[in-house]
């Protein structure tokens, strides 16, 4: 059964930790009011449910939920990723991985699920077995290859587990990524309640790859000024040398592919 606006206006509100007044005095309205639409009292017109999503910093898909469950028209539509009218967005990521090599980048969804990659992406995930198509989150959890080339395996997992914390508040409930969560939390349990001081600035993977260890820092780019969901959940995850010998490296095989491609 589909929960009534007032519910999901609440819930909303306890995930962003606001009560009722900080969030009628960010939304310009009465705490009555708000009261009175929470409570099914009085029924939201469609600017003010705007205006409610805008103060909550909803995702599209939630403010179609909250417009849905108030008996109004959703504001956004998810087209198929391959609908004509994304052509412009698919050939922006597609040069924008390119344009990142030599180093690594992937456009991932918004279950980390690897729908494009450069060639130096596939390069370093092909030894895993990790393909287009491949769940990264999968991979990070039950792939033993990609696990033991990770130098710094508990690192990444707690860094794994910080960012899907913040992508689930920031999603709202997400069978896919509660269960990653709890996973992840299962794993990192013991060293997280270990870990002290203060974060560094960069926290970098560390992979094993033909007999020497690649250390990067990633960079995440999502679509902007798009009304589609679909495309507004992508993200394209950039990943840039965390040190001089790991640029080295990246760009000595990138000229040598080159050089072989030249030669063939």
């Amino acid at each position: 059964m589909a929960e009534g606006f007032g519910a999901v206006l609440k819930k909303w509100r306890g995930l962003r930790r606001m009560s009722q007044m900080e969030l009628a005095l960010q939304a310009g309205v009465s705490a009555r009011h708000l009261s009175f639409l929470e409570s099914g009292r009085s029924r939201p017109s469609r600017g003010m449910v705007l205006r409610l999503s805008d103060e909550l910093q909803m995702p599209g898909g939630a403010r179609n939920q909250l417009l849905t469950a108030a008996g109004l028209a959703p504001a956004h539509v998810s087209r198929d990723l391959n609908d004509a009218e994304l052509a412009p967005l698919w050939q922006a990521a597609e040069q924008m991985l390119a344009a990142h090599a030599p180093y690594p980048a992937m456009l991932i969804d918004r279950h980390w699920r690897l729908l494009d990659l450069n060639r130096a992406a596939a390069a370093m995930l092909g030894s895993s077995g990790i393909s287009k198509g491949s769940s990264l989150l999968e991979a990070l959890l039950g792939n033993a290859a990609l696990r033991a080339a990770l130098d710094n395996l508990e690192e990444v997992e707690r860094h794994s587990l910080a960012r899907l914390r913040t992508e689930l508040a920031h999603f709202g409930a997400d069978p896919v990524l509660e269960q990653a969560v709890a996973r992840l939390q299962a794993n990192v349990a013991a060293s997280e309640a270990l870990q002290q001081g203060v974060m560094p600035a960069v926290i970098p993977a560390r992979y094993r790859m033909g007999g020497q260890v690649l250390s990067f820092f990633s960079t995440i780019t999502q679509f902007g000024g798009t009304g589609d969901l679909a495309m507004s959940e992508l993200r394209i995850e950039m990943l840039f040398p965390a040190d001089g010998a790991t640029r080295d490296v990246l760009e000595a095989m990138a000229g040598q592919g080159a050089a072989d491609s030249a030669g063939g």
